[in-house]
């Protein structure tokens, strides 16, 4: 599977492309998005389209922010530094989102990005981020007390970004989403490197979990259902990997699943027979086991990986 659709609304905000910004008055209150239509646009032409955007957001800038392609993905590194630089003119930034691109654009794993520690330490009021790609990607272990929401979409995320995320001090986050990907694309954790953000130590406010996407499925199974943090988890979701009987078995078998609102398992190589004992045993909570795949052809793959 590929993305190819994009969101319509983001941070609980609308969202409109930059192409449509008009005369009529200022616009915070939506999620702007920039999208450069030729994906080898020179970074200037970026800039000037965020500049655009912030002239027409008055002094505290836009509430939300989206940006697809800045030109050359595939091979240069997302400048951060332009929004670092202009972080007195984003005062107002609550919500912000770097590599929303099609396959068509630029595929998942090509994507390059780089450290967003500065970003963070730039924006003390950012409360969403999300990030797509992961070429490049790092995060040094910080304290951040705004961000609510952070989520990491790759088609294979190092283990040392993991580990960092699990080091990082985030009392407010409710929401962390981590697609681990492939090896082949970069994915080499392990169960242990999510074992920091299983503690739930430094995460005290989760409610919201997702481990998706993952070739480790099984494995992180096995380690969620004994994991401190999803006594407290609403929401956990496990969905666009290659969990199997296996890994369902260690699940179902670990602590009680029964207090979550929602179980998300979705695209997936499970049996018939285990997927209805899945949904059959937590009576109560929303268990997704659609999108059943099988391996006669292609043996066992995530949903998303190049």
């Amino acid at each position: 599977m590929t993305i190819n659709h994009k969101l319509d609304v983001f941070a609980g905000l609308p969202v409109v492309d930059s192409l449509e910004l008009d005369d009529h008055g200022r616009r915070e209150q939506v999620a702007w998005r920039i999208d450069m239509d030729d994906f080898e646009a020179p970074i200037e032409k970026f800039e000037a389209a965020l500049d655009r955007v912030l002239e027409r957001c008055g002094p505290a800038g836009p509430t939300a922010l989206i940006i697809g392609e800045w030109g050359s993905a595939y091979e240069t590194a997302f400048p951060i530094e332009l929004l670092v630089d202009r972080a007195a003119r984003l005062t107002g930034l609550r919500g912000l989102f770097v590599g929303e691109m099609s396959s068509e654009q630029c595929e998942i794993s090509w994507i390059n990005q780089g450290d967003y520690t500065p970003l963070l330490e730039a924006f003390p009021a950012l409360e969403h981020l999300w990030v797509r790609g992961s070429e490049e990607l790092q995060l040094s272990p910080i304290r951040h007390t705004s961000l609510r929401e952070l989520v990491l979409q790759t088609g294979g995320l190092p283990a040392t970004v993991i580990r960092s995320v699990g080091a990082c001090d985030l009392p407010n986050l409710t929401r962390l989403e981590l697609w681990l990907g492939v090896q082949n694309y970069g994915g080499d954790a392990r169960a242990d490197d999510l074992a920091p953000i299983l503690s739930g130590r430094s995460l005290p406010a989760l409610t919201r979990l997702g481990l998706r996407n993952a070739e480790i499925a099984d494995e992180v199974a096995t380690a969620v259902a004994a994991a401190p943090v999803v006594a407290r988890i609403a929401e956990l979701d496990l969905s666009l990997g290659v969990l199997s009987d296996a890994g369902a078995e260690s699940l179902l078998a670990g602590q009680p699943l029964t207090h979550l609102k929602s179980l998300d398992l979705h695209h997936h190589f499970m049996t018939p027979e285990m997927a209805q004992r899945v949904v059959d045993e937590l009576p109560g909570v929303a268990v997704d086991v659609s999108e059943r795949q099988t391996e006669e052809r292609w043996g066992r793959y995530t949903a998303v990986s190049e």
